[in-house]
């Protein structure tokens, strides 16, 4: 029997928020967590670095996902194990020895939401035609990173109102679980509104399972031009790498220290509205500019405005000044271009890598090897950091961006109609 269609509109921004959350928490709030409980620079960025691992593992379980059960089986129950797993961090929060085991949790966490994000992307490349991905890839986007709105802005600004309160773990447990509570919510919500994904590839026993999974590969590594795009996927974030990690510890360093001396409160402030919104109009005024020029003609533009906003932490980083709102508007400026170029490379995996015969899997291929591109510079930006300090680490990052604007100059488009596409 066919499935009752469901409009986008209610399930494309809850599934995108789901997805985005766990991966902002994992990616900076932690950071932030940490550098509240004392930890150094290079320590934090190395190891919350290392446990976003599992986003670049996804091949290793995409092939399985288009095997077994639904799309939404997966999405359901990631979300809910995702608010346990929380729940199980706050518990660790409170040990003599937390750092150890909050960040074995911050890893289940990040293992966990990989997972969701390849079932996620599967619903939406299966159930939604070209005309709509394109539609809604803005909207995508843009609700992705409402889980920095809710993270990183408000929960910060209340863990930094807590952290003067009640203590700094404290604060952090209840935020934390604050966490925990919304994805358990998202996975009742989308018990009734998430569309099933389509129906599983269904194999009989381990030989057909496993030659399926070699298909997987194997069709991946014969598309056209397949290393330029891994080329792309792997250097487009080089810069954005190295400066997101690094960005929170400098807002948060003494002014001494070469940082802005800005404290948790006045980050969740500064991050908690307009740099999301900027993040959001960037996204959806990218998804129209592209729809209209189409992606080949628009990849530069975008490739230029994900880049050189960076410039402004330079500046801040330079002059280091000491005005609120100049810090605000600066961050408002790198968030829109950040919000307009990514868009760049979530509608370049969708139109030149996902299309096939196992688009969830191959989508899933390509979102890990984009996040190796941004792993790898996250993992050494502490040691970069602390050897430069973060005024020449910030020159650095601009002089970073220059093999994402080569290799967006340089990669081949292929012509994905001569493929047919399954769903």
């Amino acid at each position: 029997m066919a499935e009752k269609k469901i409009s986008p509109a209610f399930w494309v921004p809850t599934l995108y928020t789901a997805e985005g959350l766990p991966f902002v928490i994992v990616n900076v709030v932690s950071v932030l967590m940490y550098k509240s409980l004392g930890l150094s620079d290079a320590k934090i960025a190395f190891f919350t670095s290392l446990v976003t691992i599992p986003w670049a593992l996804k091949p290793l379980w995409g092939p399985i996902l288009e095997m077994f059960r639904t799309k939404k089986d997966f999405v359901l129950a990631t979300e809910f194990l995702g608010g346990i797993s929380f729940g199980l961090l706050v518990l660790t929060l409170q040990l003599p020895s937390y750092f150890e085991w909050t960040i074995i949790f911050f890893g289940i966490i990040a293992l966990n939401s990989a997972i969701h994000d390849t079932a996620a992307d599967g619903v939406y490349v299966n159930v939604l035609n070209s005309v709509e991905q394109a539609e809604y890839v803005g909207w995508q986007g843009a609700f992705y990173n409402v889980g920095k709105i809710l993270s990183q802005g408000a929960f910060v600004l209340l863990a930094g109102i807590l952290e003067k309160n009640i203590g700094v773990k404290p604060a952090w447990t209840i935020v934390m679980s604050c966490f925990g509570a919304i994805l358990i919510l998202m996975s009742i919500y989308h018990l009734k509104f998430l569309p099933t994904g389509g129906k599983a590839q269904n194999v009989g026993n381990f030989k057909e399972a496993s030659s399926k999974f070699w298909d997987v590969v194997k069709t991946f590594f014969q598309k056209k031009y397949i290393f330029w795009g891994i080329a792309f996927l792997v250097l487009y974030r080089f810069a954005e790498g190295q400066a997101v990690k690094i960005v929170p510890l400098f807002m948060r360093a003494a002014r001494s220290n070469g940082g802005l001396g800005l404290s948790t409160e006045d980050i969740g402030v500064l991050y908690g509205i307009f740099p999301p919104l900027a993040f959001v109009l960037g996204s959806i005024l990218a998804g129209y500019f592209t729809a209209n020029r189409g992606l080949r003609k628009s990849l530069i533009v975008l490739c230029a405005f994900f880049n050189i906003p960076f410039a402004v932490y330079t500046y801040l980083a330079i002059f280091q000044p000491n005005n609120f709102f100049l810090i605000s508007i600066s961050v408002v400026f790198e968030y829109f271009g950040y919000g307009f170029g990514f868009i760049g490379l979530t509608l370049y995996m969708m139109q030149q890598i996902a299309p096939g015969k196992y688009k969830m899997a191959h989508y899933a291929f390509a979102t890990s090897l984009m996040q190796f591109g941004f792993m790898i510079p996250s993992m050494i930006s502490g040691f970069i950091s602390d050897f430069l300090g973060y005024e020449h680490f910030f020159i650095w990052v601009m002089i970073a961006t220059i093999p994402s604007f080569l290799i967006t100059w340089l990669v081949p488009f292929r012509e994905v109609e001569e493929e047919q596409v399954t769903v």
